[in-house]
């Protein structure tokens, strides 16, 4: 059973900074890509940013120049660097990724850490 388990969220100031961590773990044979998306109260989820299992990232425009996505591939580990932090931003951010089990390949989910920009 393959689970993403996310984790770092929290309550920042506007202009702050925060980092989110998404470990998977379970019968893993191989991960692709793997990105952010978050949901804001009484909005659709969007994306955020994604990156490769070779390392190129892709950021959505409205964060773009202030978060930075990376991967560890030996821990099975996605990170969202989240800089110059605006009430904006404030949302629950899920990880995502594609992941190979054995018996099949699907796309997993976290079950998301809340983000709170506020002063």
């Amino acid at each position: 059973q393959v689970q993403l388990v996310e984790s770092g969220g929290g309550l920042v100031q506007p202009g702050g900074s925060l980092r989110l961590s998404c470990a998977a773990s379970g019968t893993i044979l191989s991960i692709n890509g793997m990105g952010w998306y978050r949901q804001a109260a009484g909005k659709e989820r969007e994306w955020v940013a994604s990156i490769t299992r070779g390392g190129n990232e892709m950021y959505a425009d409205s964060v773009k120049g202030r978060f930075t996505i990376s991967r560890d591939n030996a821990k099975n580990t996605v990170y969202l660097h989240l800089n110059s932090l605006k009430p904006d931003d404030t949302a629950i951010y899920y990880c995502n990724a594609g992941i190979d089990s054995g018996l099949r390949y699907a796309a997993y989910w976290g079950q998301g850490t809340q983000v709170t920009v506020s002063s």
